[in-house]
């Protein structure tokens, strides 16, 4: 992802320096990513490392490195901020073995009974987007993730009729975050993928460029964009030469000369994440 994110950035030309100020703006002083109300959070200091990597951008490694340390092992943070802190310390670097295998064990607390991954303790079934923040921490980690076959099983149960994927089982539509993840995840895992669900993908473009959520959502948003481009790249499924013309008119409709892109039409602010994901689908569309 970050890979494709250079490539987008590449792509901002002269912009690039817009988006450069806006991210080291989007850090604090002490060295953590700002969320929507101007405060402190791990998950949003993701997208500030990413979107800085991306950008080729120093980034002050001591000063995020004391913000992670206040964190300790991650205890008493949730799934997704656990799952942040990983992913932070593979940008930094310096995790100890011992650290990280003490983060392993919390994530492990968040296995649900079926053997994927939920942000509730002691859940019966898993989801997409759990499997898929476990599959990352592993690897930011540097562990192997143990049992992933029982991770596939429970996938398996998510699967819709429509030829997609749900957060939950028993769902009749799938939708597209969801169906990204799993195919995402899948290819991680050197799986074999169903083709159909790249035309399933396909039908969520919007008539005016990006992806709907699922398919009755009124309006296209960002998050759906980046995330489907990147399974249809996982997939080898090339976008329609004018889809691919109108995605590109939608980016540039979430573009502010601030710096940062907004997260769909009817979204008046800006934020490091969505940001983030302007860079992943600028750089799939290049």
């Amino acid at each position: 992802m970050l890979q494709v994110a250079r490539r987008g950035a590449q792509a901002l030309g002269e912009s690039a320096e817009l988006v450069r100020a806006f991210l080291k703006s989007q850090l604090t002083e002490k060295g953590g990513g700002r969320d929507r109300a101007g405060g402190e959070d791990l998950y949003y200091t993701i997208f500030v490392l990413a979107g800085l990597n991306a950008l080729e951008e120093a980034i002050p490694v001591e000063k995020v490195r004391s913000f992670l340390e206040t964190f300790g092992d991650g205890e008493g943070l949730d799934f997704v901020h656990l799952g942040a802190l990983a992913r932070c310390w593979s940008v930094v670097g310096d995790l100890s073995p011992e650290r990280a295998r003490r983060m392993a064990t919390s994530l492990e607390g968040y296995r649900s009974k079926d053997g994927a991954y939920e942000g509730l303790k002691g859940s019966e079934c898993g989801n997409a987007y759990g499997c898929f923040v476990a599959l990352g921490a592993y690897q930011d980690l540097g562990l192997l993730m143990p049992k992933p076959l029982k991770l596939v099983q429970a996938l398996k149960f998510l699967e819709t009729p429509d030829g997609a994927w749900g957060n939950a089982r028993g769902l009749v539509r799938g939708s597209t975050n969801a169906t990204a993840a799993a195919v995402t995840l899948l290819h991680q895992l050197e799986l074999p993928l169903v083709p159909r669900v790249a035309d399933w993908l396909l039908q969520q473009i919007h008539p005016e460029g990006g992806f709907l959520a699922m398919p009755e959502a009124p309006l296209p948003d960002l998050l759906s964009t980046a995330t489907s481009l990147h399974a249809l790249a996982c997939l080898d499924e090339p976008l329609p030469n004018r889809a691919k013309e109108a995605t590109l008119d939608f980016l540039d409709s979430l573009w502010s000369a601030d710096g940062g892109f907004h997260g769909h039409w009817a979204d008046d602010f800006l934020d490091a994440e969505y940001t983030f994901y302007g860079l992943l689908a600028l750089g799939h569309l290049q």
